[in-house]
């Protein structure tokens, strides 16, 4: 048996802020089990937060500045969530924040330079996990899919709620996942036209009534209907699902109350049959999680807020650890890579002691 101490880190496309957590993973066997210590989520300044946003259209030079900028920050943010709660750390494993992702291009960027984060820490750091795959002919996404597998197998389905709803579930010997539709990267952007960073609740959601023509022109979006593997980039969100809200005359409620239903069912469509678990900060829209309970014939599982808030930094400390153990953290049943690939790099020395 033996333990690995995590800090994972996730930035995701919804731009809610960075997931730091901090988790004991052990290892039994072939067994594995895990217990989050700490967590926190900081929020990012409104400057930081256009520049995250606003990044592609950067210029080389400045994309690399903020790739230095932001790995600054994430390794600044980690130092401190390690002296505040007193951890021992023996990995640290970052995501970073995705600026493009066109895996048909056989591009995939996600910044926050590892090397900053190492410097500030000094703790062995990994990351860079789509790229491999990438180069292997796959979509370099989902990469969650790993962790649902070995850590949440109790469930038929693993629902992540995030910028971009994806699931994940296995199909005989095979582990599935792919991305399905937007979620809290449209909804945030409706709510801001509103005066509100997001719909909290679904409150606002809840104030409108769905629009039987905006509902069906939104299934019949290509992306609806590719077979999986395959993945969604914000270039595809920005190209089609934007322009079609935006055209709409309909009020800001009714187009979140539309969305809303486009999400659960979608989602349904893709699921199996029996128990899902969601996560991701779409599980607390409480009005778009009975959307999909209403559509579902299945059990829909919310679980704590700890598991929604940070299960996705959860996996990613996870990926890392399987990375220091050359074990495959990548899976080509899911991205459609030629092979199964332990993916990340590494960068200090890696100092695991029993």
């Amino acid at each position: 048996m033996q333990t690995f101490r995590v800090i994972g880190l996730m930035s995701g496309t919804s731009l809610d802020g960075l997931d730091i957590c901090y988790v004991e993973f052990t290892q039994k066997g072939k067994k594995w089990t895990f217990r989050t210590r700490a967590g926190t989520t900081i929020n990012y300044k409104n400057e930081f937060k256009e520049q995250l946003k606003n990044a592609r259209s950067y210029t080389a030079e400045q994309l690399a500045e903020l790739h230095v900028n932001f790995g600054k920050f994430m390794g600044t943010e980690v130092k401190k969530f390690m002296a505040k709660n007193k951890l021992k750390v023996d990995l640290i494993s970052s995501h970073g924040h995705t600026i493009f992702h066109q895996p048909e291009k056989g591009i995939t960027v996600q910044i926050g330079s590892l090397n900053e984060i190492y410097a500030a820490t000094k703790i062995a750091t990994v990351g860079d996990f789509r790229t491999l795959d990438v180069a292997m002919g796959g979509q370099g996404a989902p990469l969650v899919p790993i962790g649902d597998q070995l850590l949440f197998n109790e469930f038929d389905n693993c629902l992540n709620l995030g910028g971009i709803a994806n699931v994940s579930f296995q199909q005989k010997a095979k582990r599935l996942a792919f991305d399905i539709c937007p979620v809290n990267i449209v909804l945030n952007s409706l709510s801001e036209k509103l005066g509100k960073s997001y719909d909290k609740g679904g409150v606002l959601a809840a104030k409108g009534k769905v629009n039987k023509s905006l509902l069906l022109q939104l299934h019949q979006l290509s992306f609806n209907s590719l077979k999986a593997p395959k993945s969604l980039g914000i270039e595809y969100i920005e190209k089609h699902y934007f322009p079609l809200i935006e055209k709409s005359k309909l009020s800001i409620e009714d187009k979140l109350c539309t969305f809303c239903e486009y999400i659960a069912q979608q989602i349904v469509q893709n699921l199996k049959k029996g128990k899902v678990l969601v996560t991701g900060g779409g599980a607390k829209n409480t009005f778009l999680i009975k959307a999909l309970q209403r559509n579902y014939e299945g059990k829909v599982v919310v679980p704590s807020l700890e598991v929604i808030d940070f299960k996705e930094a959860i996996i990613f400390a996870f990926l890392g650890v399987l990375r220091i153990l050359n074990l495959p953290n990548c899976l080509s049943s899911v991205t459609g890579a030629k092979h199964d690939s332990s993916s990340g790099v590494l960068i200090g020395m890696f100092d695991y002691k029993k």
